[in-house]
């Protein structure tokens, strides 16, 4: 029982990490895209200044 246990634990760790890695990662890209329109915006107001 001991062996299939530590399987177990060792099974939800990886699990754990991967789900991790996966959460990061789209918070990574969620801030990205949420800055793409910020320098569209600024690209814009050096191009046109006056407007």
């Amino acid at each position: 029982e001991g062996e299939i246990t530590g399987t177990d634990i060792a099974l939800e760790m990886v699990e754990y990490a991967k789900n991790s890695i996966l959460v990061e990662s789209g918070m990574a890209m969620m801030a990205q895209s949420n800055e793409f329109p910020q320098d569209i915006l600024q690209i814009l107001s050096n191009v046109y200044p006056n407007r």
